[in-house]
């Protein structure tokens, strides 16, 4: 069975403190001689402390930098031939890196291997998807995934063998060094959201295999510290996606989104604040939903400013990139 001590296991913590130390404690108990990296994105609870208590090296960043820049920071401290992302809301198994580690030693073609992703009561989350396109984003999805199950596959479908797909969930995943050297780190102009996305591209346009591999399990929390700030989490959501859709779908693309985007949003944000008034704002969950699109569709009015978000200003250039040809992935 490989061996979880070839690993570097990075996790990126903001004000993740409980989660974070449940997240550690499980690495240490199932991937006993694993390097675990801990970089901290100026946490205010005591994050960083409680890593280096726990026994993880930490980086303490000052402020949030973001997740792929903090991954690119734990990526540069690393040692070991395989690169694991492990969120700070993810618990692992006895067999969860064995798992992940095996798909490698029996294809070197595979570049990223990601977990089956579980709730706590065991039931199966969305660990893998499709790429971002005009279709996914513009169209209704279930209407997409009934209509052509092999191109938009729901996620909700049950994968028992290790199967190719467009991309997984970063929660867990893991790429081997080397092929972190032909692809390059994380694009850190994505401050948070779709960052993983973009890297599974990269890793099919070198002609490397993207898999999921459900016998490698991982509890997940989904985004409990994005949950704190629903609307700006949103708002960096729809910068990623912009990026994403220009980068690597043109510009025409990205200029039909934005349009799609806006009239999506005010549309939703009209709805609810009708619905607000014939509930006489009494219902929690609707003024939520309201807030969100509401604040959404205001950002797309004035224009997507970037100091809108999560992001602070004063944040370092991000790194070059190697390049690759443009068009269908492998």
């Amino acid at each position: 069975m490989p061996d979880p001590a070839g690993c570097s296991i990075i996790v990126v913590s903001w004000n993740t403190s409980a989660l974070l130390a449940a997240c550690l404690e499980s690495v240490l108990r199932h991937a006993a001689g694993a390097e675990l990296i801990v970089v901290d994105n100026g946490s205010a609870d005591g994050s960083a402390e409680r890593a280096r208590g726990i026994g993880a090296r930490v980086i303490a960043n000052p402020t949030n930098r973001g997740f792929a820049r903090a991954v690119n920071q734990g990526i540069d401290a690393s040692t070991r031939p395989m690169i694991v992302l492990l969120n700070p809301d993810a618990t692992i198994e006895n067999g969860t890196l064995p798992e992940l580690l095996r798909v490698f030693e029996s294809d070197p073609a595979v570049g990223i291997a990601g977990s089956q992703l579980l709730d706590p009561d065991g039931s199966r989350q969305h660990s893998y998807d499709t790429f971002p396109s005009l279709a996914t984003e513009c169209l209704n999805k279930w209407l997409l995934r009934t209509l052509l199950p092999s191109s938009f596959p729901a996620k909700t479908r049950v994968l028992d063998a290790v199967t190719d797909v467009d991309s997984v969930i970063g929660a867990c995943l893991a790429i081997p060094r080397a092929v972190l050297d032909r692809v390059g780190p994380l694009d850190e102009r994505f401050f948070v959201f779709l960052e993983e996305t973009d890297w599974c591209l990269r890793v099919r346009r070198a002609g490397f295999r993207v898999v999921h591999v459900p016998a490698s399990r991982v509890v997940h929390l989904q985004g409990k510290a994005k949950a704190l700030h629903p609307v700006l989490a949103r708002i960096e959501y729809l910068k990623s996606l912009f990026l994403y859709f220009r980068k690597n779908l043109g510009t025409p693309a990205w200029l039909v989104l934005h349009a799609a985007r806006l009239l999506k949003s005010g549309m939703n944000a009209l709805f609810c604040c009708i619905a607000m008034i014939l509930t006489l704002a009494l219902i929690p969950s609707l003024r939520r939903r309201t807030a969100i699109h509401a604040g959404l569709f205001g950002w797309q009015l004035l224009g997507c400013p970037d100091g809108i978000g999560l992001q602070p200003a004063d944040l370092p250039a991000p790194r070059p990139l190697p390049s690759f040809p443009a068009g269908a992935p492998r």
